[in-house]
């Protein structure tokens, strides 16, 4: 009888110790020398399918070292590098170089964070980590939660404990379509476009949201948000969520809290925040008082992989009550033998099997500390103020809004030109930053103005980065305004 097995998947301990000393030195040198390449690929997208080959699937194996090598290579010369100093499109922030480590160590052991007999340390680092970020974001220790892939999942695992908590009992036997009572929503004209997948995927219907006007800073309107609530009292709907934003994507702006908070108080609604993107900055003194009112949130969405700089994918979800989130997710078959252990994830979001994505946070936490993030995301605000007023101060250049680590501005050669044409002009501008190489911005129209728009989750970024952002930006302008 065989003793050993022998696997085509197995790589040996010296070859492996090879294959990792030479990839790591190759992550070193590529984080080291980051600023120097550009900020995508030039390669079109056939250029870059011919680099990887469309030979049908390989009927036996290749060299793992070579296969490695050569698929760091390219890999490293052909993405788009949202660590660069110069990315500042979308919420993607520049990963924690300790993070890319966790990543590898978790996966290595490689825990089901499901149950927690499955993964017993890696389910008690998930738990301190979700009691740190509640500590972070200034709400009680006490909210409960989970990890998750991001921001959609965030929102959607907060709005579905909502649903639960909210709508008739019999709803898990009987379903939506046999409650006598539309369930509302409400939330801004800017929300995010998770709500709309919500309400669909959930049920509801894109009926069921109230989409409430916002005020000339993009916040949700309050005194229009009460009036829509009672005129569906009196039509016979029952309102189950409000989801205020805590750093609108397109401009950085924070709803007030506070006030939403007492109106989902007075008419027992549930107050959920997608603080996806903008909730840690509450953890900077100075910005605190934005978040006024944060603690009376039953839930609360945000993403480790945009302000708090981990790899993707970290997004979380926190909940006042826990017990909602069993309520909402909690299954027993017979084929589970979890009982005997306390805290099972399964039972906490929409998946049985989970990877680690604790580890990531829960490493760059201990590292950086609340000091270190203060700092960096104090930073990230200034920065983007310095974008905004170096832009106002330019002749070629407008401000539009500056909110937290957003600043949106357009290329403006001069006076007297059409709103219709400003907005040609930009998008085609934006079109070529991002295909130039340069650095890579993003777009939001407001108030019918097509603006580039710039968001510093990045602890690369400086000072020298904005001056020399401004001076790309103006010199691509004047070469498209000739030509349009």
């Amino acid at each position: 009888m065989k003793t050993d097995r022998r696997t085509p998947i197995e790589i040996d301990k010296t070859l492996f110790q090879k294959m990792g000393y030479e990839l790591i030195d190759k992550i070193a040198e590529f984080i080291n020398t980051i600023d120097k390449k550009t900020v995508t690929t030039s390669k079109s997208n056939l250029e870059i399918s011919e680099l990887i080959g469309n030979s049908p699937l390989p009927e036996n194996g290749s060299s793992p070292d070579e296969l490695l090598a050569r698929t760091t290579d390219i890999l490293m010369e052909n993405s788009l590098l949202n660590g660069h100093p110069k990315f500042m499109g979308y919420i993607t922030s520049s990963p924690t170089p300790i993070g890319a480590l966790a990543d590898l160590l978790a996966a290595t052991i490689n825990p089901n964070v499901g149950a927690q007999i499955l993964s017993p340390v890696a389910t008690e680092i998930e738990k301190q980590t979700i009691q740190w970020l509640a500590e972070f974001i200034g709400v009680s220790p006490n909210y409960g939660g989970i990890l998750v892939s991001g921001g959609n999942m965030a929102n959607f695992t907060g709005f579905l404990a909502a649903r639960t908590a909210k709508a008739p009992k019999e709803i898990k036997e009987k379903g939506i379509s046999n409650t006598s009572n539309q369930l509302t929503v409400y939330c801004s004209q800017t929300t995010h476009t998770w709500i709309e997948k919500a309400v669909v995927l959930f049920g509801l219907g894109t009926d069921s949201i109230r989409w409430i006007p916002a005020d000339d800073q993009n916040k949700m309107n309050i005194n229009l948000l009460e009036k829509t609530i009672k005129e569906d009292l009196e039509k016979g709907c029952t309102p189950m969520i409000i989801a205020g934003t805590a750093g609108d994507v397109s401009t950085g702006a924070v709803d007030n809290l506070k006030e939403i908070a007492t109106i989902s108080k007075k008419y027992d609604i549930w107050f959920h925040i997608d603080g996806a993107y903008g909730v840690p900055a509450a953890v900077v003194p100075k910005y605190k008082s934005l978040f006024d009112g944060i603690e009376e949130a039953d839930s609360i969405a945000l993403d480790p992989h945009k302000w708090l700089y981990s790899p993707l994918e970290a997004g979380c979800t926190l909940v006042k009550n826990p017990q909602h989130l069993i309520d909402t997710f909690s299954s027993h078959p017979e084929y589970y033998n979890f009982s005997n252990t306390d805290h099972n994830y399964y039972e906490f979001g929409l998946q049985n099997s989970r990877g680690f994505r604790a580890l990531k946070v829960w490493l760059a936490l201990k590292q950086i500390g609340k000091n270190g993030y203060i700092q960096m995301i104090n930073e990230d605000i200034d920065l983007a103020k310095m974008l905004f007023d170096k832009s106002d101060n330019h002749s070629e250049l407008e401000a539009v809004s500056h909110s937290l680590s957003i600043a949106t501005f357009r290329y403006v050669p001069e006076e007297n030109l059409s709103d219709e044409y400003l907005n040609k002009l930009n998008e085609e501008l934006l079109n070529s930053l991002q295909v130039g190489g340069e650095l890579f911005v993003s777009n939001a129209v407001i108030k019918n103005k097509y603006c580039l728009r710039a968001c510093i989750v990045n602890f690369r970024t400086s000072e020298k980065d904005i001056e020399e952002m401004i001076e790309i930006i103006v010199r691509e302008g004047k070469k498209l305004y000739k030509s349009i």
